[in-house]
């Protein structure tokens, strides 16, 4: 007896390098053209029988775009990083270089006032654990990179500090099949690359 949910990574609003924590913006030109080149390989995901989106205005651009009509789901809102939202991971080192250190090596810590990574990880893994059960059923959910990683490593069990490991791309595909307490991770065919970096 399985569920099978596929998270979609959701499409990018800024380069890499100028990611920020707790990102709002919508998607720009760039994310929109980088959806279209890839509709064809998502679109499918849209039979699923429940579909939804972390709260973001590129996660809801990127599902809306996609056809799925997605509904929201506070729980797979971003890290809550507290004062450093709005920044690059550059901007808090170079604000506040020991609480960052602190922060990337103590998966509780929350020197940042906001979530730790190990709440996050747990509030992400119940969200996954409380989905309706049906055998063979399927969910798309489309989510921020980070809701992703966290999704993975609550899935594998693996330890916190995996989440540091977890390359997560735009409009990447990534499922678990499984039910609470019980997750695998799957790969199926090629996946979906987005050429921007």
């Amino acid at each position: 007896m399985q569920l099978r949910v596929t998270f979609v990574a959701a499409a990018r609003s800024s380069p890499l390098l100028a990611e920020r924590f707790e990102d709002d913006r919508p998607l720009d030109q760039a994310g929109w053209d980088e959806v279209q080149r890839v509709a064809q390989d998502l679109i499918p995901l849209a039979a699923a029988e429940l579909r939804y989106c972390s709260p973001t205005p590129r996660s809801r651009a990127t599902g809306d775009a996609l056809g799925y009509a997605p509904l929201v789901q506070l729980a797979l809102r971003d890290c809550d990083m507290g004062r450093w939202r709005g920044l690059t991971l550059g901007e808090a080192m170079a604000r506040e270089p020991e609480a960052v250190d602190a922060w990337l090596a103590d998966p509780r810590a929350t020197p940042h006032g906001g979530e730790s990574l190990l709440a996050f990880i747990s509030r992400v893994g119940g969200w996954l654990d409380t989905r309706p059960f049906e055998d063979g059923g399927r969910i798309v959910a489309v989510a921020e990179p980070s809701v992703i990683r966290a999704a993975l490593v609550y899935a594998l069990k693996a330890p916190p500090s995996t989440y540091w490991n977890i390359d997560v791309r735009p409009l990447s595909t990534t499922t678990v099949t499984g039910h609470a307490g019980r997750w695998n991770l799957r790969f199926d065919g090629a996946a979906v690359q987005s050429s921007r970096t």
